[in-house]
């Protein structure tokens, strides 16, 4: 089992895939990764070797991924829930912020619906 930053990659996935379980690292990282290193994208976490497997971890600390990312965005979002700009007041909200329309869609930002009866109307 290879760990590298604090994460367990699955061993039966091809290396390209493996590293993009670490948050941070996409396809392209990952690509660029292997091949500065020397190591065919083919070859699955499994059959990597003890050396392949220290180079990795060596390029992946140049990067920053994992725990000090995640934080990073954290703050980047409550600077702009307080200077008040309008990202700041959808995050705050909890509403799509990159102009989508919110009449119809945004389920997963507003959460589940709830329904509110009509009031009906007098009978003379």
């Amino acid at each position: 089992m290879a760990r590298i930053a604090g994460i367990d990659l699955p061993k039966n996935k091809r290396g390209v895939i493996g590293l993009t379980y670490i948050f941070g690292i996409g396809r392209s990282t990952s690509k660029k990764i292997l091949n500065t290193n020397g190591i065919d994208e083919s070859i699955k976490v499994q059959e990597w070797n003890d050396d392949q497997l220290s180079a990795i971890r060596n390029s992946v600390n140049e990067f920053k991924t994992e725990g000090q990312l995640r934080s990073e965005v954290q703050l980047n979002i409550k600077r702009l829930m307080d200077i008040g700009c309008t990202r700041g007041i959808r995050h705050r909200s909890g509403l799509p912020l990159r102009g989508q329309r919110t009449k119809n869609n945004s389920r997963t930002r507003k959460g589940k619906r709830k329904t509110v009866a009509n009031k009906k109307k007098a009978t003379k």
